[in-house]
């Protein structure tokens, strides 16, 4: 379980944790965001920051590395409005061991002739409508791949 405010240590390979802010709302999605990622006991954590930025939402970011050599980095800007927490910007990035690109579900405001604009995803070289994702359904996706015998 999160603590309520976590002081900076280093957890496995230099993750990185940052003090969290009293928010509930934004406080409660902190805590299931940090437990989807320890609740996978087989990624390795190589940075993992939550940042609060005026107890009205924050940023987080991290980097998972899998048994694979596989990496996802990824980063969240939200903030709460009307007792919802709203994602301002996101980029979910899976790559191989050689820095490949996977697929990488983003927000950045381009494509614009998709239908779920501004929210798309990257898979390897072609871009793709997509609904902004949350960690749980990028790791189910992550260990479909990871997971899946041909």
């Amino acid at each position: 379980m999160l603590p309520a405010t976590i002081p900076s240590l280093t957890r496995g390979a230099g993750a990185l944790w940052a003090r969290v802010g009293c928010l509930s709302s934004y406080k409660n999605y902190l805590y299931r965001f940090y437990d989807t990622v320890l609740s996978h006991g087989y990624i390795e954590i190589e940075r993992l920051v939550f940042d609060d930025q005026f107890n009205q939402g924050g940023s987080i970011e991290g980097r998972l590395r899998f048994h694979d050599g596989s990496l996802l980095e990824f980063n969240e800007t939200v903030v709460l409005r009307n007792q919802q927490i709203v994602k301002l910007r996101y980029a979910y990035q899976y790559q191989d061991e050689t820095a490949s690109l996977i697929f990488r579900y983003d927000n950045a405001p381009h494509y614009r002739s998709l239908p779920t604009f501004p929210d798309h995803k990257h898979v390897s070289d072609r871009v793709e409508s997509a609904v902004a994702p949350d960690l749980n359904q990028v790791l189910y996706e992550i260990e479909q791949i990871l997971f899946t015998v041909d």
